[in-house]
This record gives C-alpha cells, structure tokens and sequence, in this order.
C-alpha cells in the first residue's frame, strides 16, 4: 500500500463523525479465475464486517477500469476500511480474488489521498494477487449535515424508484455455435441485482418479450446489459455488452431504445420506464409506522376499495418486526455464531445488523416492504458472517403474506436451504399486510415477477424421481376417475348405473353452454361446505420425505466415478428438460386440484367470481359474438401495440396458486418435535 502522507496529520477524536468519500478508480494485473485467462471483477467495500458498497463487474478484464464514487459516514475511524475484490459468475458463488485493509486513522483530513492497496489472500499470503487504486477524501461532519447522512447512509440499501424493462428482442447477433447460429439470452445487472433472461434456442435474432422490474437506489445509475450464448458442459460463450445511463431518461415515459452491442456487431431492443415508488425502509422498533394511529389510517386510506384502480402496481404495503432469533446453529470453532438476518419479498432484499458470537441474538428491527403481488412469499433467512468468505447458511423460513395473521408474534422454526426439513433453531417476527382486494385480483391474471436471485436447474437423480411421482398420481387420480365411469357402464353396481343413466339423459337434454363454469362453481362451493385446504396435506409431507432423503443420497453420488459423471453432462440438458417437463406438469395439476380444495381462499375466491361472470355472459350473450370479440382482439393485438408482451390469464392465474411441493415448502414446523422427525424420516427412508 502507498501510504499517505504522515506529516501534519490531523488525528479526529473518537466522538466526531467523518465523511469518506471513495473513488475505486482501477484494477491492476489482478488474479486470473476464468478458464479463458481472464476475470469478470467487482470490488466490495466493508466497514465493521458490513458491506457498505459494491462495485459494477468489469467483464473479461485483468485490469478493470470502474471510476465509481460512494460515500460513507463514520462514527469513528477505529475500524479499517476492508476492500475485497471477486470473480463473478452466474449462477455460481463468486471467486475470491483478494482483499486489503486500510487503516483509517492515518488519513489526513480535508485531503484528497490516491491510495493503492495490495491485495492478498490470508491462505495464501505470497502469492501475487495485483492491486486496486482508491482515492479517499475524509472530512468531518457537522451536526446537521451528520444526521442527514447517518440516516442516507442506513437506507443505502434502500430503492427510491422503479425500473421497468421490456427485453423484446435480438437483431442480427454473432453466431457463437458451429452450426452457425447461437442460444442466446441476456443478462441485466443494476447496482447489486441481476437478472437473467430466458434461452432462445438456435437463432440470431430471438425474441425474447420478457417483462423485468429492477430497483433504483440512488439518482443515478447504470443499466448493463450483456448477451450470452449458453452452452451445455462448459462456460458460456459472451456475445457482446451495452449499457444505458438512466440518467439520460425522462421519468414516467416509456423508452423505445435499439442499443448496439459494443464488442461484436447485433442490437438488442428494449423499452425502459423510468417511474418514482415510496421506498422501502428499515428502522427500529421505536419508530414503527403501521403502529402509528394516524399513519396506518393513512395507510388503509391508501388502499382501500375506493382506490382501486390508482397504480394497479402498488398493491399493498408489509410490515415485519424481526424481533429475535433462538438456538441457532454454531457456525464457528468457538461454538458461537455471528448472526443477521436477510428478508426477501420477491426482489427486494434488505439485512439487519450482525450480532456477534451470540447463538440468541436480538435485532428489533421493523422492514417495511411494497407489495405488488399479495401472493408472493417472505423468505426470512439467517446467517453466520464471516470476514473472508461467504456467509454460512444457518437457517430459512417462507411465508405466504396472505397466511400472515395481522399483529401476531409468532415463532418460526428454522428449515434448511430447500424448505425441506428442519434446521437448528427458531426466529421470532411480527408481521402486518395491507393491501387492496380489488388490485390483489387485477395482479393474480398478470405475469408474476420472476426473482433475479435463482439458482440454475440441475440434474438431479431424486428431484427426476419426485417429479415422476407427482405425475404418476396425477395420472392414477384420472385413470381411477375413468375406471369409476366404465363400471358405470358396465354395471357392476346396478343402482350406481341407473342412477349415473338417469342423471346422464337430464343432464345432457338440459345442458347449455352456460352450465359448464356453473358446474365447476358448484364443485368449489361444495368443497367450500365439505372439505377443506388440507386435501394437499398427505401428498405434500410425501414430497418432504421424498425430498430428505436426497441429502443421505449425497454421499452415494459423490462416490459415483468420475467417468459416469463426464457422461452425464453428454445427457444434461436432455434430463433438464425432462426434469422441467415433469413439475410442469404435475405443478399444474396441484395447482388445479388446490383450487379447487380452498388450498389458498382468496384465490378460490376469486375463480367463484370468474366462474359467475362467464355463467352470466354465456347465458346473455350468444357464443358467436363472444368468439368474435376473442378473435378480433387476438388479430389486433400486434397491430394496436407491436411490442406488446402477450400472457395468458389462465396460467398466470394458476401460478398464483401453490403446488403440493410449495404447500409443504410454506407450512411451519412445529417448535420442539427433532426427535419423532428423525424417527419418521428413518422410517420412510427403510421403505423406500
């Protein structure tokens, strides 16, 4: 490290507050981590083992130029500046590239200092990792100026605005494959989100008509795009890169934008809105806002009935109280962890503080949250912070926001990665969902929003075989339907026959077309009376035991011979497929069949309401003018909007609704109960 200068340092006391101002300026002959000879870098920033700043990733660089600013304010200047530098790579946990400390204390005040630090990995403190240039600005604070940027620097991992992207389509890309052609697809990252798009197969010129929403955190920022070409087996191919300067964009207006790619010939075409959104926040818990009388009022105000059709997009709000966590695993030698806690709503993403060596910490913080669709889940995770390296799991649960019983204090205990079993531990939250009925219904029949943050699918023997299950029973639920209706006719039960003979001649002499949403109507009322949602209950703590005995397999398949495994990726993409094909189906299947069982009421709700609008209108309006309005909107629909990303509301409805594998994946575990669990899971794994 060039060190700053040493003489007239001014030295700041220990109760003054500091600006720093940061400049990560450029990477010099850092470490190579890629097969081609190269490294995809970022640079992260943390003060007291807490990000504080991450830098954009420079592609296929050794020396990455990022010239970006951030700003921190400073309690106090005891604790160093930690740079960290890594290799991205989607999909995949980042390569560690090296780290450097810098001493805080020996900066000269109100001075700008370029500083080059050497990085080094503490495993291996003689190999050469490069450098980073940084130039530091430290600054005091004043009192007004100091209060206003504590409280900027507390929501820096907070959005302030909403950036929506239509990825309509490729023009004219490089061919990457031998056969002349590519399987393209993109990659958006702003700030820390990323995004991925879908895989369009064998072609230079895809069509995408993908719809993403990415956050804004400040005023400023850089959308970059990059197109990749996947392969299967290897590392996939990069077609080219482009970016948009949002800053350049005029808010609430949409963009129609053609940006040519800047290291290969071909174009992408984007529409980009730019819209302002009440930000989501973080504070403690005595500054609470749906506990304010006045403020929840404002709040119900804000989405109640009358104001259902101002911003369909803000569909409610959510409030959650992380009060404190219990019994959590150990993670290091000591026998302690370091603890914080993440909070997920689709792709908002915010932490609490750590706790150090504390196996029952106490956060007592209130994360308040937008809601765009009722139906998403809250994932709340827990870690254990480690300095030079990733995080360890430590524990997860998944909510519902329509399952959340307002103003409720409730213990979750902890599940593992996949939601599957029980991990060590339990969290306490208190949650609140408002939100509006009518925008709730409008969303469910939209495209849901996809997480940026998904891992990528794998082959996997167990999941193949969970999957065939779900569709067996899917199928032998329809075979015994269709074995009960031929025994009809063959009478074998002459009082079931002639009765089934009977309601056959009324029905078929009195149907009309009408009767058939009316039928479906009568069966949701009819298990609305006489059955219940737990009609999923059996098959989905089938799907969990199905599930837990994947990870004593673990050992068998990294015991399988490495040859076996090169031929596996021959078959990779193929099994994908298949694997992907299965839980489609059998995904929609439950959905229907959880529908129908009242699995989610609000939605069962809303398919009684749909199922009476279409018996009234097919009893008023004659079939042919409804299948005339159907086709000539379908032949319009190009020619009234030629970027129009097209959807069908069925599917997009039944997305809303759970499978069997979700039912089991939200539903809480008891507190207490590890004992019959390991027993129940001994027993399962000796039948099968």
């Amino acid at each position: 490290m060039a060190a700053p200068g040493s003489s007239g340092l001014q030295r700041a006391s220990g109760s003054s507050k500091f600006r720093l101002e940061v400049e990560v300026k450029r990477g010099n002959q850092l470490a190579v981590r890629d097969r081609g000879g190269s490294s995809d870098p970022y640079v992260k920033l943390k003060l007291a083992g807490r990000e504080v700043f991450r830098s954009r990733t420079v592609h296929k660089s050794l020396n990455p130029v990022w010239e970006e600013r951030t700003s921190l304010v400073l309690d106090c200047l005891s604790e160093p500046l930690c740079v960290k530098v890594f290799d991205y790579d989607f999909g995949l946990q980042d390569d560690f590239m090296g780290s450097a400390r810098l001493p805080l204390e020996a900066l000269e005040q109100n001075r700008t200092i370029p500083v080059t630090l050497a990085l080094k990995d503490p495993h291996h403190p003689d190999e050469d990792l490069g450098s980073v240039d940084l130039v530091l600005v430290l600054t005091p604070s004043g009192p007004v100026e100091e209060c206003r940027d504590s409280a900027s620097q507390r929501q820096s991992q907070l959005w302030r605005g909403l950036v929506s992207i239509s990825l309509i389509e490729g023009r004219d890309l490089v061919p990457m494959d031998p056969n002349g052609l590519s399987d393209p697809y993109v990659k958006f990252r702003l700030g820390p989100q990323k995004y991925r798009s879908k895989t369009v197969p064998k072609t230079l010129s895809p069509q995408w008509r993908q719809q993403f929403d990415l956050h804004m955190y400040d005023e400023s920022g850089v959308l970059d795009v990059c197109v990749w070409d996947q392969d299967t087996g290897r590392r996939d191919d990069f077609i080219g890169r482009c970016q948009v300067d949002l800053t350049s964009l005029t808010r609430e207006t949409t963009h129609h934008l053609v940006l040519p790619l800047e290291e290969s010939r071909g174009s992408v075409v984007l529409l980009v809105t730019l819209t302002a959104s009440a930000p989501v926040s973080v504070s403690d818990l005595s500054v609470t806002p749906l506990d304010d009388p006045a403020e929840r009022r404002r709040t119900l105000g804000r989405y109640s009935v009358w104001r259902s059709f101002s911003g369909l997009k803000d569909v409610g709000v959510v409030q959650v109280k992380v009060l404190r966590a219990e019994g959590l695993m150990a993670a290091d030698v000591m026998g302690r962890s370091d603890p914080f806690c993440v909070l997920e709503l689709n792709n908002d993403r915010l932490q609490t503080h750590t706790v150090y060596k504390n196996l029952n910490p106490e956060w007592n913080k209130v994360f308040t949250f937008n809601v765009t669709d009722v139906h998403s889940v809250l994932e709340v995770s827990v870690f254990d912070e480690d300095r030079d390296r990733s995080a360890d799991f430590l524990g997860k649960v998944a909510i519902p926001l329509l399952s959340i019983r307002n103003g409720e204090k409730k213990s979750y205990t902890l599940k593992n990665k996949e939601l599957t079993a029980r991990s060590k531990g339990s969290i306490l939250l208190e949650a609140d969902v408002v939100y509006c009925p009518v925008k709730a219904a409008l969303r469910s029949v939209v495209p849901a929003e996809q997480k940026y943050i998904e891992e990528e699918p794998k082959v996997s023997k167990q999941l193949l075989q969970q999957n065939f299950n779900r569709v067996k029973r899917c199928i032998m639920v329809l075979i015994g339907y269709g074995a009960f209706i031929n025994s009809c006719f063959q009478w074998e039960s002459t009082q079931r026959s002639l009765t089934s003979f009977v309601l056959f001649v009324v029905v078929v002499w009195n149907l009309e077309l009408y009767m058939l949403p009316m039928a479906l109507l009568l069966l949701l009322v009819w298990n609305y009376f006489f059955s219940s949602g737990e009609g999923a209950s059996g098959t989905s703590m089938e799907a969990v035991f199905e599930w837990e005995v994947e990870d004593e397999d673990k050992q068998d398949k990294e015991a399988e011979p490495k040859g076996f495994l090169d031929k596996l990726h021959a078959v990779q993409e193929v099994l994908v497929s298949v694997q992907s094909a299965l839980d489609h189906v059998a995904s929609h299947a439950e959905r229907i069949k959880n529908t129908v069982n009242w699995t989610v009421p609000f939605l069962s709700w809303l398919a009684m309401a749909a199922l009476c609008s279409a018996s009234v209108l097919l009893y008023l309006v004659p079939l042919r003018y409804l299948v005339l309005a159907w086709g000539v909107n379908k032949f319009t629909k190009k020619l009234r909007d030629p970027f129009l990303i097209d959807n069908n509301e069925l599917l997009d409805f039944l997305s809303r609704v759970p499978s069997d594998v979700q039912v089991m994946q939200y539903r809480q575990l008891e507190v207490g109960g590890a004992q019959s669990h390991i027993k129940r899971r001994k027993t399962v794994s000796s039948s099968l």
